[in-house]
């Protein structure tokens, strides 16, 4: 009986930690769906009486920049994860495998970029960007997407490559591989919802990036979807149907990839997590 009061707690407290989560997710569909006159009602309504489609419609007409931003996001953050996890994987094997002088600093530095804001560096790297001639391009905000989500790709990645025992790299050798055989045929396969996660992760900050798209991006046809939400906010009125719509469609890729792949992520999470 006590276990299943204990259970009972729990499960209540639980749905209630759900719902206060889920509640700021299902209050943007519901506003979506909304009339810009309904929305000011009040009492406000739960669910809207007359269900209206129109934001969405808005959102994926040709002349909105909602679907333009789509896809440079898409550019930027498919561009700074490739050249983020391409970079940080031998890295990352590195520093798990061997033994050199300043690994630990190197290590503690990978650490601290992670607690340091970007715009620590916006100001050099728009100097060596307006020098190199790649204002203006995609090529500038990959560049800066990846240079902050190559140190947490790595340290990601250093944990997993620690949690896989030294002997299958020996046995590998033992069977007639060398190094480089032995990381891309043992370790990398091994090591895959580890990449999974890095690349995730470093998909998910690029795309939710504004400051760098905004920074290094003066033209509207090339900056990414995060930016477009100013395009709602009014000299008189915010409007918030179109702006929940935008926000759904926003974070739709992000949602995809939590989902379809969570058996990578959690695998990831946990097998890294082993060893530090």
């Amino acid at each position: 009986m006590k276990n299943e009061k204990g259970n009972w707690k729990f499960f209540i407290i639980g749905a209630i930690v759900f719902v206060i989560f889920i509640f700021p997710l299902y209050w943007m569909i519901v506003t979506a769906l909304k009339t810009q006159v309904e929305i000011f009602k009040i009492p406000t309504p739960l669910w809207p009486k007359d269900l209206t489609f129109d934001a969405f419609a808005d959102q994926l007409s040709s002349s909105s920049d909602t679907l333009r931003g789509f896809k440079n996001s898409l550019i930027i953050g498919a561009g700074a994860t490739v050249i983020s996890t391409i970079l940080s994987i031998p890295a990352a094997y590195g520093l798990a495998r061997f033994k050199f002088s300043g690994r630990k600093i190197l290590i503690l530095y990978f650490l601290m970029t992670q607690m340091l804001p970007s715009t620590l560096i916006l100001t050099s790297l728009y100097i060596m960007f307006s020098g190199m001639g790649l204002l203006n391009s995609y090529l500038a905000p990959i560049l800066a997407d990846a240079t902050l989500g190559i140190p947490f790709s790595i340290i990601i990645l250093r944990t997993y490559f620690l949690s896989i025992p030294k002997e299958l790299d020996e046995a590998a050798k033992i069977d007639g591989c060398n190094s480089i055989t032995s990381f891309t045929k043992v370790m990398l396969p091994i090591a895959k919802p580890g990449i999974v996660v890095a690349a995730v992760f470093s998909f998910v900050y690029a795309w939710g990036d504004l400051i760098y798209g905004i920074t290094f991006i003066t033209d509207p046809n090339k900056r990414p979807i995060t930016s477009s939400i100013y395009n709602y906010v009014q000299q008189y009125q915010t409007l918030w149907n179109a702006t929940m719509a935008f926000g759904i469609i926003a974070i739709l890729p992000v949602v995809l990839i939590f989902i379809f792949m969570q058996k990578y992520i959690v695998s990831g999470l946990t097998n890294g997590a082993v060893k530090a």
